[in-house]
């Protein structure tokens, strides 16, 4: 690593620019970049230069480059006007890579294919936006600027989950969401494939998983505002992933360098399981079928609990259920050739197990003192289950409960204290913390985006470090973002909420933590606007709009606070019904909210132009929102 050092040093030198990748608006932010004053042409005929070894990514290159660019593309020792080398330099290690772009020409060094993939992805990004077109674009000229780069990720977990369980997606949304990965340097796909609302990979020795467990009511509103299904009403919405679908879709991923990870969610989150086979609740004589999105659980609680008699959790006293279990597990392991299974393990409900006199006599038979030993119990069974197919299991932060054994790793949801007990029992940990990671939930003002649990900006994600302080970063595998699908039905609209606001993450999963800055950073995701757009990526502008607060002050009087999420905007409001503009009052300082005011309208602007959303935010949302000062 030392040669590449002072290379860079002497690069520095000659182009007397040096910066960090803000000015090459690259996301996520490279570990050293040394910008250079000139750019590179490509010429009409494209020469890539590469060992036969690389030709996974070769072939992707000049697909690519012919597709957009309409240039002819050789693979040529002569000339080459793209370089790919294979390297051994331990000091970037198996993902990281070096990359020089110069007048003659782009040269990508690494020690893996993998890191010549990541190495193209961030030449990609300097390039015109037109490169991440679907088809032809002409009169673009087509270069790069001068640069040196040294790179290489921060954590070797860098994850997005995506349920298709709860909405399906089809084999080419899923495609999709992989390639919208791909391009920030994401390497790990974790595929939620079952849940209450429907089983999504076949099974051939347990066929009625798919033929029922993947099929319901349709239900077009909002979630979780429906009325329960009849019992005969059509289960005609949903569908499945055919084992030759799975591996399609695992190779493609494996094409784009991303590992792919399967869920498989018990004991919980089984009303799927459970509607295709009864006899596995603890509850089997009630009439099952696959949950719609009513409500069917009281969430208050550590896990929640089931209200009414029907369970969505499996009996764990009955040994039909790991036999079942093992015949999943037998056909799931073979499709996916990763190391790791996900078992979920997460909210479940224990009120049905208290009642059951099964579960009694196998407490008594095994010394378990509670349900959260019956819950250990169980995981350990699984665990057991992976581990014979040659895997190993990873799970939610409640895996932990009761006690966890072996090589198991802890995937933290409900913050960061599962990740900071399960590092210190020392086990393996990937952080994805609802309240940083949460891509779901919605991303600007409430009233404009509509509710989806809870608000999660972008900033505050940007914000998140994964290793907790005092805790071994060895430990910490790295980072996941995640996207529950209960509201949303299209890949539109799961990628409106999952970008821009999963740059941070990936920023803060690849890059070095002392070179993120926040000011930077949003200058970046601006110039990635333009990127998105050509890639046919739909995205939220959230980052435009104000973040409005109100505080209930000991006289009773409501006060309102606005904080611009990025730098430069003028921030413009009404407190009569008229619509905004900059000609009305502008936001300087908070402000009391006079007795007769209905609502308040906010507009932001930068430089004279409106940017932001128009925002009509009213006074029940407002005080509903206050904090009370004491």
């Amino acid at each position: 690593m030392k040669p590449l050092k002072f290379f860079l040093l002497a690069v520095s030198c000659i182009y007397l620019t040096q910066t960090n990748a803000q000015n090459l608006n690259i996301i996520p932010e490279p570990f050293d970049a040394v910008k250079g004053t000139g750019v590179f042409q490509f010429p009409k005929s494209i020469a890539i230069n590469a060992p036969s070894s690389a030709n996974e990514v070769t072939d992707q290159i000049a697909k690519q480059l012919r597709t957009v660019t309409g240039k002819t593309v050789l693979f040529s020792k002569n000339g080459p006007s793209i370089t790919l080398n294979i390297i051994k330099d331990n000091e970037i290690g198996n993902e990281g890579y070096t990359l020089n772009i110069n007048a003659t020409g782009i040269v990508i060094s690494a020690n893996s294919n993998a890191g010549l993939f990541y190495g193209w992805q961030t030449v990609q990004q300097i390039m015109p936006a037109a490169i991440y077109a679907k088809t032809l674009q002409t009169n673009i000229q087509w270069n790069a600027p001068f640069v040196s780069i040294i790179d290489k990720p921060r954590f070797s977990w860098r994850g997005m989950m995506l349920d298709v369980s709860r909405h399906f997606f089809s084999k080419a949304d899923v495609k999709v969401f992989i390639d919208d990965m791909a391009r920030y340097k994401y390497n790990r796909f974790h595929w939620h494939l079952t849940d209450d609302q429907g089983w999504r990979i076949e099974i051939k020795s347990l066929p009625r998983l798919t033929s029922v467990g993947a099929w319901r009511s349709e239900r077009k509103g909002k979630w979780a505002n429906t009325n329960k299904p009849n019992l005969d009403e059509p289960k005609t919405y949903g569908g499945f992933y055919t084992q030759e679908e799975i591996k399609e879709v695992v190779a493609y991923a494996k094409s784009k360098f991303i590992e792919v990870i399967p869920e498989i969610d018990i004991p919980g989150h089984s009303m799927a399981f459970i509607t295709s086979y009864p006899e596995l609740s603890t509850t089997p004589k009630y009439p099952y079928q696959v949950n719609v999105g009513d409500e069917f659980m009281d969430w208050g609680g550590l896990n929640g609990h089931a209200t009414s008699k029907i369970d969505n959790s499996l009996d764990p006293s009955n040994e039909k259920v790991y036999e079942y279990l093992d015949k999943i597990m037998s056909e799931v392991a073979p499709l996916f050739p990763y190391e790791y299974i996900h078992m979920g393990g997460d909210e479940n409900a224990k009120n049905n197990w208290e009642k059951s006199s099964n579960v009694q006599a196998l407490m008594k038979k095994e010394g378990l003192k509670n349900q959260m030993e019956v819950q250990s119990y169980f995981v350990k069974r699984m665990q057991k289950i992976i581990n014979s197919k040659g895997k190993k299991m990873i799970g939610w932060d409640e895996i932990l409960q009761g006690g966890l054994s072996g090589d198991a790793v802890v995937m933290s949801w409900q913050g960061i204290k599962g990740g900071i007990e399960a590092a210190k029992q020392g086990h393996q940990v990937v952080m994805s913390p609802n309240d940083f990671n949460y891509i779901d939930f919605y991303q600007g003002e409430l009233t404009a985006e509509g509710s989806v649990y809870r608000g999660l900006r972008m900033k505050r994600s940007y914000g998140f470090d994964p290793v907790p302080a005092g805790i071994d970063p060895n430990l910490i595998l790295g980072n996941q973002a995640n996207q529950w699908t209960e509201q949303l039905q299209t890949m539109r609209k799961v990628q409106y909420m999952t970008w821009p606001r999963s740059l941070a993450v990936a920023e803060t999963s690849w890059s070095p933590a002392d070179k993120k800055n926040w000011n930077n950073f949003t200058k970046k995701v601006e110039a990635q606007f333009e990127k998105l757009d050509a890639a046919d990526v739909v995205y939220a502008r959230s980052m435009y709009d104000p973040i409005v607060t109100t505080q209930l002050n000991t006289k009773g009087e409501y006060i309102v606070t606005m904080e611009g999420e990025v730098e430069g905007l003028a921030i413009y409001y009404t407190i009569d019904d008229q619509i905004p503009d900059k000609y009305s009052d502008q936001y300087t300082t908070p402000f009391v909210l006079p007795d007769d005011v209905l609502s308040v309208r906010i507009i932001s602007y930068r430089e004279g132009k409106p940017i932001g959303k128009y925002l009509n935010i009213p006074l029940e949302s407002l005080k509903k929102r206050a904090v009370k000062v004491l």
